[in-house]
């Protein structure tokens, strides 16, 4: 049985559900990645496994036990979360930003102990981020921002790690640097990744297990093999895909793909004119 699981969730926004009766188990020290169109509910998913939306109806279970019955400080020793886009404070220098993931720990005054010093420059080490951590955050690059608050992620020392879209607004090269970082900790530190991505090949790159949603439901998970087909792909994202096999891994990979419905949206068109 998995650490993370989800019973017959729904969440709703106002009177509208968004993830809807959902069953959904996390693999333990795996990359899981949740795909699919705009509005389709991953990131809505994503707040809900966390802890960040409460549930309409159903359970979410963490380590056998309802998420929402665990206290704040509890949950946030286990799980940690990296939203899309943070912002963060002026005059913030890197160091203090990482030092917050260390607030389910403290005690009395807050006052840092010489466990959490360790563990804050740990993750700074492993993060890559030591060599600026005096610097102010907002005077960094966007890939050195997210290396950052994966850092504080990291001080928290938790197994499980949620980020919401964490390639957002970064050049290929800087996603690609993100991802490989996010890949090393699953693969040296053992934690449990959970992460909403909108590209696919990079959700087929980086991921061991996939789920891809449509309108609030999921339509397939498993492994990228099992996912990434063009019946799946077609029912997901309204297209006809043509894949192949990525020479370097052996991995499905989206080689090219047309909309479904463009001979639809074309007579629509002519009729108009």
């Amino acid at each position: 049985m998995s650490r993370l699981q989800g019973n017959k969730v729904t969440i709703s926004y106002g009177d509208k559900d968004i993830v809807k009766s959902l069953d959904i188990s996390i693999p333990d020290h795996k990359i899981t990645s949740i795909i699919g169109p705009n509005g389709c509910g991953k990131s809505t998913l994503l707040k809900g496994l966390s802890r960040i939306l409460s549930v309409k109806t159903g359970e979410i279970i963490l380590d056998g036990k309802n998420i929402h019955e665990q206290s704040t400080k509890d949950v946030a020793k286990k799980i940690a979360v990296l939203p899309q886009s943070p912002d963060v404070s002026d005059g913030l220098s890197v160091e203090e930003l990482v030092s917050y993931g260390r607030f389910p720990y403290q005690k009395g005054f807050g006052r840092l102990s010489a466990e959490d010093k360790m563990e804050i420059d740990w993750a700074l080490r492993v993060t890559g981020t030591w060599d600026y951590k005096t610097r102010n955050v907002n005077d960094l690059s966007g890939g050195q921002r997210q290396r950052v608050w994966i850092a504080m992620a990291l001080a928290q020392k938790t197994d499980i790690i949620f980020l919401d879209e964490p390639t957002t607004y970064l050049d290929i090269s800087h996603q690609l640097e993100i991802l490989e970082l996010v890949q090393t900790l699953n693969r040296e530190e053992g934690c449990t990744i959970i992460m909403v991505l909108h590209d696919i090949n990079q959700a087929i790159r980086f991921s061991d297990h996939l789920i891809a949603m449509r309108e609030g439901e999921i339509i397939k998970e498993g492994t990228p093999e099992e996912v990434l087909t063009k019946d799946i792909l077609a029912k997901v994202f309204n297209i006809d895909a043509e894949l192949s096999n990525d020479p370097r891994n052996g991995k499905p990979m989206l080689v090219t793909y047309d909309l479904l419905c463009r001979h639809y949206m074309k007579d629509v068109v002519e009729d108009y004119e």
